[in-house]
């Protein structure tokens, strides 16, 4: 084969090739080479092709599974706090309103409303709107065991309250460092809406500081989108290591999963204060905040970007021994940047009276810092309810009675009971519901009594009388 020939076959081969340059290559010459077809490779097992159904069944059981270690996980935070969770039931004179849901129970009125125990010789920590105008409370534990409950302090200015009840070696929940949560994480809200006793709803950490309700002097609450009502209030709301994050308060009526709840933190220093001192001793440096909006920065020479207005300061006060001015803003106290006027509150109560910080403000552009003692705030104590005053001195048990015809359908037409005349103010008999008109049907087990019968069975200072009202009949405990 000549060279012309190699060239072409080679051409044939290779088309990509330059032709010119082997054209003008001179190789010697040789036999023709034998062109034979390539071993065939040993060809591999074919890799099944996944099943897209067996994937999509994996990726639902491993789904499934997280599902069931985040159901377990809830589980696992009830049955932790939950038998430290009690129901409160309240009963309350005819004349007192409340943001609660109110049932009718014979001779009162009651509210319903929750509340955790924090120590276990019967400590309870709950809100103070869910005892108001209290005549009777009664603690109503999850094993089904109920207790008098008794006032040990109450904080209206944060709306929390403190009752005891007589028992010991009762489940005490835990308290959380409510500053370290983190929004976004998951919590539990326990407590007994509408009076459904230990109901459980999950939800997030929506937000933490919030304030600017207007609701309470002091207002520093964590916001969850676990769904709270009337009855929740006073109940914890709880993280998944089981730990009290905060006491449930409020729920923003205008907006659905808006919760708001005291932190934890404060919840504990007003119950510790309250237990030692029956009150909170609040610190208070003398000056009137607001927050500083961006009008007001508009037309302040060099002013801070953010901050607490100071736009009064009492002479006498500790603010004015340290030289705060109005017209100040406050940018930290303690080292804390303060971004607004709840701020500067909410540090303040993190401190005790007689304690000195630390203040940074701007004066005139221009940043100074200086350092105020804290005084006690001198607030009047909250009002006593009816159930922590003492009752009236009576003779008896402060009710007047006097036989009567007995009323319609009761099926003692032509005889005569005993019919309350009158009902003395601050009496066992007012407490326990009675009213003028309410006729006794039985009087510490003994039916149709008559009044001489009654102020008998009365005499040892104690009284179970059933009563008819309205053609509704209802038992009341009196004990002098």
């Amino acid at each position: 084969m000549n060279s012309r020939r190699l060239t072409a076959s080679l051409a044939l081969l290779v088309p990509a090739l330059s032709l010119p340059s082997l054209a003008g290559a001179q190789p010697p010459a040789a036999p023709a080479p034998t062109l034979r077809a390539p071993s065939p490779l040993p060809k591999a097992a074919p890799s099944p092709a996944p099943s897209r159904t067996a994937a999509s069944s994996a990726a639902a059981a491993a789904g499934a599974a997280d599902l069931r270690r985040l159901g377990e996980a809830f589980a696992d935070v009830v049955d932790k706090v939950g038998p430290a969770v009690v129901q409160i039931e309240v009963a309350v004179g005819e004349d007192v309103s409340s943001p609660l849901r109110w049932f009718r129970d014979g001779g009162q009125r009651r509210g319903l409303g929750s509340g955790v125990l924090f120590s276990p010789d019967g400590g309870i920590l709950t809100n103070d709107h869910v005892i108001d105008g209290a005549r009777a409370i009664t603690v109503r534990l999850r094993d089904g065991r109920m207790f008098a409950g008794r006032v040990a302090g109450r904080d209206p200015a944060t709306d929390l309250a403190v009752l005891r009840i007589d028992a010991k070696g009762l489940p005490a929940a835990t308290f959380a460092d409510s500053d370290a949560a983190r929004v976004g994480a998951w919590v539990v809200a326990i407590g007994s809406p509408f009076g459904l006793g230990h109901t459980v709803t999950t939800g997030v950490l929506s937000a933490k500081g919030r304030g600017g309700v207007g609701v309470n002097d002091v207002e520093d609450y964590l916001q969850t989108d676990a769904s709270i009502n009337p009855g929740n209030s006073g109940g914890p709301l709880v993280d998944l290591d089981g730990r009290v994050l905060g006491i449930n308060t409020m729920v923003v009526s205008r907006g659905q999963g808006i919760g708001l709840a005291v932190p934890a933190n404060m919840a504990r220093r007003v119950a510790e204060q309250l237990l030692r001192h029956g009150r909170v001793e609040r610190a208070w440096i003398g000056v009137g905040l607001q927050d500083l909006t961006p009008q007001l920065a508009a037309v302040m020479p060099s002013p801070p970007r953010a901050g607490a207005l100071v736009n009064a300061v009492n002479p006498s006060g500790p603010a004015a021994r340290a030289n705060l001015q109005p017209g100040d803003v406050i940018t930290s106290v303690a080292a804390r940047p303060t971004r607004d006027a709840q701020d500067v509150i909410r540090e303040l109560f993190n401190h005790n009276v007689g304690e000195t910080l630390a203040v940074e403000v701007v004066r005139g552009g221009q940043r100074y810092q200086t350092r105020v003692t804290l005084a006690p705030r001198n607030e009047p104590s909250p009002p006593a309810l009816p159930v922590q005053r003492a009752p009236a001195p009576h003779p008896g048990l402060g009710l007047t009675l006097r036989d009567a015809p007995a009323p319609r359908g009761d099926g003692g037409e032509g005889r005569s009971l005993p019919r309350v005349a009158f009902v003395a103010n601050d009496s066992p008999a007012e407490r326990a519901g009675l009213r003028p008109g309410d006729v006794i049907l039985e009087a510490d087990g003994r039916r149709a009594p008559t009044a001489a019968e009654v102020e008998e069975a009365a005499r040892d200072g104690e009284l179970l009388v059933r009563v008819q009202r309205r053609g509704a009949a209802f038992y009341a405990a009196l004990k002098r």
